[in-house]
């Protein structure tokens, strides 16, 4: 709904001034006066339209709590009757 507004606004707007404006002119600035008129016209209205929509808003996520596992895994040198080693072994507290 607000951007059908917006969008017959925008429209209403540009039709308006296509119709009751004159023909622009090059002598004493007045193109210049025109783009510049446009410009702030624009500004005015684009700001007018980004500030009638609601702001972000964050919410954080709740927190997750995880407990430790009861077993890990740990390196465990070993003598293997040639040579020190290692293996992965399963320790439960």
């Amino acid at each position: 709904m607000k951007k059908t507004l917006a969008a017959l606004v925008a429209v209403t707007t540009i039709a308006g001034s296509l119709a009751v404006a004159p023909a622009a002119k090059a002598g004493d600035g007045a193109v210049a006066a025109g783009v510049a008129g446009g410009l702030i016209g624009g500004a005015l209205l684009g700001g007018a339209i980004a500030a009638s929509r609601p702001a972000p808003v964050y919410v954080a996520p709740a927190p997750v709590y995880v407990e430790e596992a009861p077993c890990r895994w740990v390196r465990e040198r070993f003598w293997d009757g040639y040579g020190w080693r290692f293996r992965r072994v399963q320790v439960c507290d």
